[in-house]
């Protein structure tokens, strides 16, 4: 009787309520367990660390890329699960985080040398997975015997070239499925494209001259409304579906190019307004476009650089040369930048170009004929007042 009673005191010990602000709290896992394969594909979610980097991991107008990450999404694909990504600024806390517990996998060739350096070896820590000392591999807390055989069976030579070809697939120009039509339909006529009204009518609500969005959408689709790209931003305008949710945009309209063009648009007003500490128009709508090719907060981590090298933060000439160098490790992991590397050298070119197209278009005055087909009557009434 004595040793069920203290049995079952030890039972109620481990089992000990925890009470919260908003109920009990009942916590099906023991906080000493090891979160191995099994508990990860039951808990539907691998934590994988690792740095901001061209092949680590950084987002791209909206898509997740990066040697290391993709080929962990790939292992997650695998064994059924999603990928939370946790980004670190240096090895040290990546192997932290592992030795801990508070993450599953290092998704970034580490070495040996690096691990006992933290103060760790093979006791605490593996290197699993294709590679071997002299380049890196992944790294896994060593209790975690499960998702360390997993990874070596699946983790060869083969999959880091196979994700590679895919990535650079993605980045190619190959990727995006469009037709290209020409810069200019009639240069005769003064016809840039068939949607020429349509430009006319929904850039007036955010005061842009209706050239200039013209020129964008050359850029992102040649004027198919049909375009898709890699990362799935749809139509003339080339608006991701994520963004099409925020303006209200329905998916099954993302293609109809009077609803894209308005959406994009509205997008464009709202970029505009996170910059009014940027006096100069035309400036402002530099940073606009780069904000919506390389993503707003890429450019402010631009912006805080300038000022710290002593440029001026409100000058686009200023911070496309810190959009540039962004992509290199001295930059985006200096300790201002928030969102880390970014391809710089897209966005710069895509400003660079609709500037250059922009400047072409200047020399069209007022559209005579357009695409008439796709004008609802609200932008029809437009037509005349907004003539330019």
């Amino acid at each position: 009787m004595g040793a069920i009673s203290l049995c079952t005191a030890c039972s109620s010990e481990k089992k000990e309520k925890v009470v919260a602000p908003w109920g009990e709290v009942n916590d099906s896992i023991p906080e000493d367990d090891i979160f191995d394969l099994d508990q990860i594909m039951a808990n539907g979610e691998i934590i994988i660390v690792t740095t901001s980097g061209p092949t680590t991991y950084y987002d791209h107008r909206g898509k997740q890329l990066g040697l290391q990450y993709l080929m962990a999404q790939k292992y997650a694909e695998g064994i059924g699960v999603g990928v939370r990504v946790e980004i670190c600024r240096d090895t040290a806390d990546m192997i932290s985080r592992i030795a801990t517990g508070d993450a599953d996998i290092v998704a970034f060739p580490l070495k040996m040398k690096d691990i006992r350096m933290i103060g760790h070896g093979e006791s605490d820590i593996v290197l699993c997975g294709a590679g071997n000392d002299s380049i890196g591999q992944w790294a896994v807390n060593s209790e975690k015997k499960k998702l360390i055989s997993s990874l070596n069976k699946w983790y060869k030579p083969e999959i880091m070239a196979e994700t590679k070809k895919e990535e650079n697939f993605i980045l190619s120009a190959k990727s995006i499925v469009r037709h290209v039509y020409a810069p200019m339909l009639n240069r005769k006529s003064g016809i840039i494209s068939r949607y020429d009204q349509l430009f006319i009518a929904y850039s007036q609500s955010i005061r842009w001259d209706w050239r200039l969005m013209a020129a964008q959408c050359y850029q992102e689709s040649t004027f198919d409304p049909k375009a898709k790209s890699w990362a799935g931003a749809q139509g003339l305008m080339q608006i991701m579906p994520a963004t099409a949710d925020m303006l209200g945009l329905p998916r099954d309209k993302v293609y109809d190019p009077e609803s894209n063009i308005a959406a994009a648009a509205k997008y464009l007003g709202q970029l505009e307004a996170k910059f009014n500490d940027i006096p100069d128009r035309y400036n402002k709508q530099n940073f606009v476009l780069a904000s919506y090719n390389g993503g707003y907060n890429h450019i402010r981590d631009a912006m805080a650089l300038t000022e710290k090298h002593g440029g001026n933060k409100l000058s686009w000439d200023d911070v496309s040369q810190y959009v540039l160098k962004l992509a290199t490790p001295q930059f985006y992991s200096d300790p201002v930048v928030k969102y880390g590397y970014m391809r710089g050298s897209e966005t710069e070119d895509y400003v660079r170009k609709i500037r250059l197209r922009w400047q072409s278009y200047k020399g069209v005055k007022s559209p005579h004929t357009g695409y008439q087909g796709m004008m609802n009557k609200k932008a029809k009434k437009h037509k005349k007042k907004y003539d330019i």
